[in-house]
């Protein structure tokens, strides 16, 4: 071989195995600023990236660089995946494709052929992948979880985790962990029994599963009373968080089955809307922490785990920071759950007026629902959703999207009617929080329509914060202060969370709205 070919080889070789994500690479995830590896950035949850070639001093220069339709209607909830310069996300009815990051050219696309019947209960929709090696893992609307050739999106392997034709879905972004590729179950809504599966990324088979709502037998069992647990509901359908050092995966569970009514299902109702922490290579519970025992306002605790290691009253503390949809901002100590505080980030809050030592809530009295209706806050959409929350090192702050809003709970025969409160509609903010305390350090107040605010955050090292709006703008603001200072009108909905990649030195903001992927990156002068 002459040296010139030689050369090429080389470089084809060196260009393969950069394209390759190891675990290591999974791992530093947050060294490498060009990519985004994970559905939140980096296995700590912190959506928070260390670019910064767009900052506070040339955000209004932004514009968009390009769009990719993605071909379908509905909801569409992903965060896109970077690796290397290539983008690949995943759409409604699990669609997929992979786009040229810096064009938005597709290189290839994918679609599952999904059952006519379906039951996912909010939308067809999918929330990104997961990528290990030269694989892509998706869950799917039909209960499979399934790999993908990064190169040219055919199927490697196919495993069946659960029935969809009795209510199983997935809609989760996958997190992989070592060589696992770890998944939560949706349809809580539809009395399926909850659970978290690990699946091997070679060959699909199942390592291990740890079931939501227990079993006879097993501890918590007998916070269900008859056999309420067999259709106890406790889905996981967002996506966890990973701290190497402790091997622990923690992930969140939403509401218990029926949502709605608990007269048929008494007790606290484990491990529905809990923060589960699992041994990352059996699936084996080490600790948990539920945030709304025997729920009957849907206060879902499927919102992404934040992993900080800080002083915490004058002491080095492993911490774990959730903002739930109950209205809470919750702090533990994710060596062990032990509760440190919960602070409501909202001002509507009519559910609990504290908390005991151990962090079980103490119930305001006169909020049960009644059949001539009970107002109650916040409302079934939550305080917040499953939409991510961001963490900033260098402010100290955690940003999210919050709602100040109410909800009328009604008891008509064996369920709760609950709906918005129609003379309130609410009103939405972007808060920044301090995580010490709780306290609001500033906020940003949303115009347009009320009844959506299914946009997460985004933080960046250039001093920024971008988000959806609800009236259909893109926005940046400045991340010490939450002034404005760009703004992007696309008359269109906002639902998922943006995030930032890289390539060849220009930086690019990237995000789901309406049907489309929008990139946008510094325009020129």
């Amino acid at each position: 071989m002459n040296k010139r070919l030689l050369l090429v080889a080389l470089l084809l070789l060196g260009s393969c195995a950069q394209a390759q994500v190891s675990y290591q690479r999974l791992l530093g995830a947050e060294h490498e600023s060009q990519n985004w590896l994970t559905y939140s950035g980096r296995y700590a949850g912190w959506r928070y990236s260390e670019l910064d070639q767009i900052n506070t001093g040339n955000a209004p220069r932004l514009a968009m660089q390009w769009t990719f339709q993605v071909a379908d209607l509905g909801q569409f909830e992903t965060t896109p995946l970077v690796v290397d310069g290539v983008l690949y996300g995943t759409g409604q009815n699990d669609r997929a494709f992979a786009l040229d990051g810096r064009t938005g050219r597709p290189i290839w696309r994918y679609q599952r052929n999904l059952p006519d019947k379906l039951q996912p209960c909010c939308g067809a929709v999918n929330r990104g992948f997961a990528i290990l090696g030269h694989k892509l893992f998706m869950a799917t609307l039909d209960g499979h979880v399934i790999a993908l050739d990064t190169k040219t999106g055919n199927l490697v392997w196919d495993v069946k985790a659960a029935d969809s034709t009795a209510a199983y879905v997935f809609t989760v972004a996958p997190l992989v962990v070592k060589n696992e590729v770890i998944v939560g179950v949706s349809g809580g809504e539809y009395g399926v029994r909850g659970f978290v599966d690990a699946y091997d990324a070679d060959t699909g088979s199942r390592r291990w599963r740890f079931e939501t709502v227990p079993g006879p037998g097993e501890p918590g069992h007998e916070t269900w009373t008859g056999d309420s647990w067999k259709t106890g509901g406790a889905p996981a359908w967002i996506t966890g968080s990973f701290d190497p050092e402790l091997n622990l995966v923690y992930w969140p569970t939403g509401n218990p089955s029926p949502s709605d009514f608990g007269g048929e299902r008494g007790g606290d109702n484990l491990y529905s809307n809990s923060m589960l922490a699992l041994d990352a290579d059996t699936g084996k519970l080490k600790w948990y922490f539920q945030f709304t025992p025997h729920d009957l306002y849907d206060y879902d605790a499927t919102q992404v785990p934040v992993l900080l290691d800080a002083d915490w009253e004058g002491q080095p503390r492993k911490l774990l920071v959730q903002a739930n949809r109950n209205g809470f901002l919750y702090v533990l100590d994710r060596t062990n759950g032990q509760f440190l505080l919960a602070k409501p980030f909202v001002k509507k809050m009519t559910w609990a007026s504290g908390f005991h030592p151990d962090g079980s809530p103490i119930l305001i009295p006169g909020q049960t629902p009644t059949i001539s209706g009970t107002k109650t806050c916040p409302g079934v959409r939550g305080a917040t959703n499953w939409y991510s929350t961001a963490f900033d090192p260098d402010t100290k702050l955690f940003y999210l999207m919050a709602a100040e809003d109410c909800g009328i709970y009604r008891k008509t025969g064996r369920i709760w009617d609950r709906n918005p409160d129609p003379s309130d509609a609410g009103t939405r903010y972007v808060r920044a929080l301090n995580i010490e305390t709780g306290d609001i350090v500033w906020e940003k107040l949303l115009t347009g329509p009320q009844e959506t605010n299914y946009t997460g955050v985004l933080a960046t090292a250039g001093g920024l914060v971008f988000h959806g709006e609800t009236g259909g703008d893109f926005a940046a603001v400045d991340s010490k202060s939450g002034k404005t200072l760009w703004t992007f009108r696309s008359n269109d909905s906002w639902r998922a969370s943006p995030m930032t990649y890289m390539v060849d030195g220009r930086q690019y903001i990237a995000g789901a709205d309406g049907s489309s992927i929008i990139s946008f990156a510094l325009g020129y002068k």
